[in-house]
């Protein structure tokens, strides 16, 4: 929508807002304000993304040496292979020209085997200067090099380009640090970011007390918000057991903290009767709680769950200072609408609807009041439990509709895990910044709470996960969930059961019998492709590994199979490489049954977690319907490694009007090595059952120089070909002449920056289906 658009969006529900005000008549009055308002939030919202948007980096820049000078604005975070920090922009250039940049950068500083370029001849040699211990505050001159955000782009999956504009970043980077590269000057310290500061230096003394301890990170997340200190590890335990929203700064603390401190404050007020005369008691307990609890947030990062927060408890407490006495359905709607007004992306995040629908079954179903009227440990306990039975239920089809997964023993998890971290952690935790020694006995019970829920995640149906179903079967789940907490007759309690069963029993529709689908997941520079027939599932390589906090497993594929509820019958991993096995562990761990397939040595890691058979050319089977053969290596090419791309096995699947050919790292010599064996196929029937001719290519070795040659391409003849590369990457891929080789034979290329996740399927064999189009976005970034 064009700015003068919006504006005047915003002009006509001003005037809609005025003539509903002045109206007489009821029904008038209520419509001509409900169009004010919605005209109002669209045409607002799309002004401020219009004016967002403007700054975005121009496309001439990426890749290009750029000098800049600015502020650090945020608390650093390091990791294994350097530091990431976000940088207030003060000036920058190019060639000595100035240049208008956007004005917050999310750089990274990389060492070690981590650096990196994205030039194509770039030498990891070049990029070894060990990262600055970086501070909030610090003025730095240097030089980077930057990019748009680009996030991959999945079914269900996690969209990190709007994660990013949420946090308000128009360019990502790394800084210069090779041996020709000026290298970065820390020109002094400024005040401008000073609880950024002072969060810095408290989550290294937390990290620095505890560094014996395995608690560290879940202290500093809970002291500082800093969850990135939280071991990957952790977390699946966390979210197995539903304790998740627990372990880092969360409404539920800030809400803790602003209670606790609203009480104390109310108090000592108390006690001075001149105090009391200029402000009640309650009042001066209101603001100074309100007050508090947003240093608390602020304090913690400032994230969008404490924002959300703090601007629902102001609003809150404004009805209250007022004398203001509504309904509870109408205050729950006036705070949701304001933290939309001021965060109008609010609504595409998970924890809004979390937060406001937990919130608002507490309201419906009179949880407060029945726990306040309760007297006694023992009613007041089973009003807790009660309050998290009526949570979880009404929860439940919306932690599936978002995630896929829900925690069977969260409720046990919870009652424990609330008051235990809200109650004794979070305050030991706090009041450590005045008395380090705290900190060690936050630890203990961060130790104890963890022996419980490792414990719970153990048992077998810790956790259960499903096809991820459509936003009405959620709904209805959600309202099938209320209708069961409320206080109500069992007949029609019983009624939401109905509403249940959409979002509990919802399966991906089938593929045809005799047919199969390829999904190749956008995971960046590597291979994951799905392959799916009517009832057999397998994945083709597993995709890269980012760092050790990360990688393509955990973050894309496990998801991306729990939302399509896939159960893998095979996973082959094409070789060694690790772009191509960086995600194996997080897929073979939730795919118990799945068998591996693979030329990796007898000597790699992942043989001691799924022992796994080679993949030998002339190895065929049939799944309904449909033929799967490998056509490389052959057995005596394992006593001959020289190089791993060549070991990659190659995978042809068909069903005798379409096939598919997946061929891995293989180059140039694997190539005609394949079209030798194609075309004398005849006197060696058991290494090769037909022709190489495929209707669709997962493009050689990521569309390297080394590949796709011309005699393999007129070979397999395919009408269609798949490249999954990452954004920019520093390897060039998929290489100029490649890609003219393709054009030349009319083949339609899809990659993975442009198309997103790309899905074929063999009874709509004419084009491939993108993500990046199916799922577009305003925010998402447009590759040139």
């Amino acid at each position: 929508m064009p700015a003068d658009d919006c504006l005047l969006g915003i002009g006509l529900g001003l005037l809609l807002l005025a003539f509903g005000l002045r109206a007489h008549w009821p029904v008038l009055r209520w419509c001509l304000l409900a169009a004010a308002l919605t005209l109002l939030a669209f045409a607002s919202t799309g002004w401020r993304a219009q004016a967002f948007g403007s700054q975005a980096l121009a496309p001439a820049l990426e890749g290009r040496d750029l000098a800049v000078t600015g502020v650090v604005a945020a608390m650093p975070q390091h990791f294994e292979g350097g530091v990431r920090f976000w940088l207030d922009l003060e000036s920058a250039s190019l060639d000595g020209q100035p240049l208008r940049l956007p004005p917050r950068l999310a750089l990274g500083w990389y060492a070690g085997s981590w650096a990196r370029g994205d030039a194509p001849a770039e030498s990891m040699a070049e990029l070894q200067r060990q990262p600055a211990a970086l501070q909030a505050g610090e003025r730095w001159q240097m030089t980077v090099r930057l990019k748009a955000p680009h996030g991959t782009i999945n079914p269900h999956g996690f969209d990190y380009e709007l994660w990013q504009w949420v946090q308000g970043i128009q360019a990502t980077g790394y800084v210069r640090v090779g041996a020709r590269d000026a290298p970065p000057v820390r020109l002094g310290f400024t005040w401008r970011h000073p609880v950024q500061w002072a969060r810095g230096q408290v989550r290294d003394q937390i990290l620095l007390r505890l560094a014996d301890s395995e608690s560290a990170g879940l202290i500093a997340a809970l002291v500082v918000g800093d969850q990135a200190a939280i071991d990957r590890a952790d977390w699946d335990v966390f979210r197995a057991t539903g304790v998740a929203h627990l372990m880092s700064i969360s409404g539920l603390h800030i809400t803790m903290f602003a209670w606790v401190a609203a009480l104390a404050l109310g108090g000592l007020w108390r006690r001075s009767a001149w105090l009391c005369l200029r402000l009640p008691a309650p009042s001066a307990a209101l603001l100074g709680g309100m007050a508090l609890a947003t240093a608390y947030a602020l304090f913690s990062g400032w994230g969008v769950p404490a924002q959300r927060t703090i601007l629902m408890l102001a609003t809150v407490g404004t009805l209250r200072l007022l004398g203001v006495r509504w309904p509870w359905p109408q205050v729950w709607l006036l705070a949701c609408a304001v933290v939309v007004a001021v965060d109008p992306w609010a609504l595409l995040q998970a924890g809004f609807w979390l937060s406001f629908v937990a919130v608002g079954v507490l309201f419906a179903t009179d949880a407060g009041v029945s726990r306040a009227g309760s007297s006694g440990l023992k009613n007041r306990f089973w009003a807790l439990m009660r309050e998290q039975w009526m949570i979880t239920l009404a929860l439940t089809p919306l932690s599936l509709l978002l995630f896929g997964q829900v925690s069977l023993v969260g409720l046990l998890a919870n009652a424990l895990a609330i008051p235990w971290v809200t109650l004794l952690v979070t305050p030991l935790a706090m009041l450590g910044v005045l008395l380090h020694p705290l900190w060690d006995l936050a630890a203990l019970a961060v130790g104890l709470l963890a022996q419980f829920l490792h414990a719970l995640a153990q048992w077998p149906w810790a956790s259960i996960s499903l096809a991820q179903a459509p936003w009405w079967a959620g709904a209805a789940g959600v309202l099938g969930g209320l209708l069961l907490a409320l206080r109500l007759p069992w007949p029609l309690r019983l009624g939401g059961v109905p509403l249940l069963l959409p979002v509990l029993f919802w399966q991906l529709p089938a593929v045809p019998a005799g047919e199969f689908e390829l999904l190749a997941a956008d995971i960046g520079q590597g291979n994951a492709v799905l392959v799916r027939t009517a009832n057999h599932a397998l994945l083709y390589d597993a995709g890269p590994r980012y760092s050790r906090e990360s990688d393509a497993g955990h973050r894309v594929l496990v998801p991306l199979l729990r939302a399509l509820g896939v159960q893998l019958d095979t996973l082959v991993l094409s070789h060694r490489d690790s772009d191509h096995t960086g995600g194996a562990i997080a897929v073979l761990q939730m795919q118990p049954q799945a068998a591996l397939l693979s030329s990796i040595e007898d000597e790699h890691a992942l043989q001691a977690l799924r022992p796994a058979t080679r993949c030998v050319a002339g190895q065929r089977w049939q799944w309904d319907g449909v033929d799967f053969e490998v056509l490389h290596p052959l057995a005596h090419d394992y006593g001959n490694v020289r190089k791993t791309n060549a070991m990659s096995c190659a995978l042809r699947i068909g069903n005798g009007r379409q096939a598919a050919l997946l061929v891995g790292d293989i180059e140039r010599a694997q190539e005609a090595l394949l079209l030798a064996r194609s075309q004398g196929s005849a006197s060696e029937p058991d290494l090769f059952a037909g022709s190489l001719r495929a209707d669709v290519l997962l493009v050689p070795h990521h569309g390297s120089k080394s590949s796709s040659s011309a005699a393999f391409l007129d070979a397999v003849q395919p009408r269609l070909a798949l490249v999954q590369a990452g954004y920019r990457n520093r390897f060039g891929h998929p290489a100029g002449p490649v890609l003219l080789r393709y054009a030349e034979r009319s083949i339609g290329v899809f990659d993975t920056p442009h198309c997103g996740a790309a899905s074929w399927q063999s009874w709509q064999a004419d084009g491939v289906q993108c993500a990046r189009e199916v799922q577009k976005r305003y925010w998402h970034h447009v590759v040139p």
